[in-house]
């Protein structure tokens, strides 16, 4: 079966490390995939080297940009010529404009062809993969709405099966923004290298040592690129407020005789740092808000790291801010690092952070994590506070989203879930052109 894989650029982040764990898994007697990119642009950081650390060439599209552009009439060409060299059975696009240039070079693909004219197309079946979605928080609202248009006309004319990463992804998508048919979705978790972190507690110190971070100091951290939709500036803030509140808890602590704050009534706190690891175009914006908010010395610029099994180990939180996300890799890398999470509850991070144990005026202790509404940066920093005062909530949080994380998020199921569903597709006794594809799910 040959597969064409194609996403818009191998900038860092999980859906670039998801194409290559594909690429490089469903390469076999039984498959043969090309991964094709788009280059990724000047202020991005580029992920090819994961790509050759395994054994991956991608097909690089220079036309292939992120924004919507005259050029992308020439990538739909090259696409559709490339195309027509490899006959592929199935083209698997992932991510937005992958999925727009892609889906309609393959529908020129299909149709332009003598025999169309008898009702034969070309048999090529389109998949398509919804990391995240753009449907909110990324554009205007004009601007919202064309890409929604867009994506609800190519997922009725263009596309056999729809993938999302999560149930709440397919929820959002299909029922709130009425994208594809019911019958299309599959849903189909992430899945990554577990045993990459089994032995995190014996790598905790050397990411620390790196920082100057002392063994008894709590460390919260935030993964991700520094650009508007992870909204960084919400975490900045609410460690400000967290600041300020301990401050004043000291302040209005009862006096001894000699008028100190009476240290019986105050737990010992721990010193708490925070750091920020990756890079982006707003990393001096962040800094310059950082010193503003009198934080020079709280928080700490890492900037990218391609370490995740020493530094995940390190962090005593993950911190996860993002006004949309699907489901975001950084968040389930923590649980395997039996880190606990506090996040905004967004996109499938409902998914990973499980059903409210106890809700709190600003924030919801979950199965596997602390829950804040977006933009709620007061929330954000009481559920902080909650979390660094609690070390038993945390081991426990710890231990349960790892749990889970082992359970449900390994490599080779998502490799088997993929294959199951190509070869619902394309099964080896191929239909006729044209014929109905089976739509019995294999997924939850």
């Amino acid at each position: 079966m040959k597969i064409v894989r194609i996403i818009a650029r191998l900038n860092v982040g999980g859906p670039a490390k998801h194409v290559v764990w594909l690429t490089a898994g469903l390469q076999s007697s039984e498959y043969e995939s090309v991964l094709v990119a788009g280059v990724v642009p000047p202020g991005e950081e580029d992920m090819s080297y994961f790509a050759a650390e395994m054994g991956v060439v991608p097909v690089y599209m220079q036309q292939m940009s992120r924004e919507v552009a005259i050029k992308d009439a020439l990538t739909v060409w090259k696409l559709y010529r490339l195309f027509r060299r490899e006959r592929p059975d199935i083209v698997h696009t992932h991510t937005a404009k992958a999925g727009t240039v892609g889906r309609v070079a393959g529908l020129l693909y299909r149709w332009l062809t003598p025999a169309a004219l008898l009702g034969r197309p070309r048999s090529c079946r389109f998949v398509h993969t919804y990391h995240g979605h753009i449907f909110h928080s990324y554009y205007g609202a004009l601007k919202t709405r064309f890409f929604v248009t867009i994506e609800r006309t190519l997922a009725r004319l263009g596309t056999d099966r729809i993938i999302v990463i999560s149930e709440q992804q397919r929820r959002e998508i299909n029922e709130e923004f009425c994208v594809g048919r019911a019958n299309q979705f599959a849903v189909v978790p992430l899945g990554l290298d577990t045993e990459l972190f089994v032995h995190g507690r014996e790598r905790r110190l050397r990411f620390r040592d790196e920082l100057n971070i002392g063994p008894d100091e709590i460390l919260v951290g935030i993964v991700g690129r520094l650009t508007e939709i992870k909204n960084h500036e919400l975490f900045l803030r609410s460690v400000a407020l967290f600041k300020r509140g301990l401050a004043e808890r000291k302040n209005s602590a009862p006096a001894d005789k000699g008028g100190a704050p009476d240290r019986t009534v105050l737990p010992t706190p721990r010193k708490v740092r925070f750091v920020v690891i990756g890079d982006g175009h707003l990393r001096a914006t962040l800094e310059e808000l950082a010193r503003s908010l009198d934080l020079s010395h709280d928080v700490i610029f890492a900037g990218t790291r391609r370490d995740p099994e020493f530094f995940y180990p390190a962090l005593d939180v993950l911190a996860l801010t993002s006004r949309n996300e699907g489901t975001p890799l950084t968040v389930i890398e923590a649980m395997l690092s039996a880190r606990p999470v506090i996040a905004t509850s967004v996109g499938g991070v409902v998914d990973l952070l499980g059903k409210t144990v106890r809700a709190e005026p600003d924030y919801a202790v979950c199965e596997r994590g602390l829950s804040i509404s977006p933009g709620n940066a007061a929330g954000f920093a009481a559920g902080l506070a909650h979390l660094i005062e609690n070390e038993e909530l945390r081991a426990r949080l710890g231990e349960s989203g790892r749990r889970f994380a082992m359970q449900n998020f390994g490599r080779e199921r998502l490799l088997k879930d993929i294959s199951d569903l190509y070869q619902q597709l394309v099964p080896p006794q191929a239909a006729p052109a044209g014929a109905p594809v089976r739509q019995t799910s294999v997924f939850p």
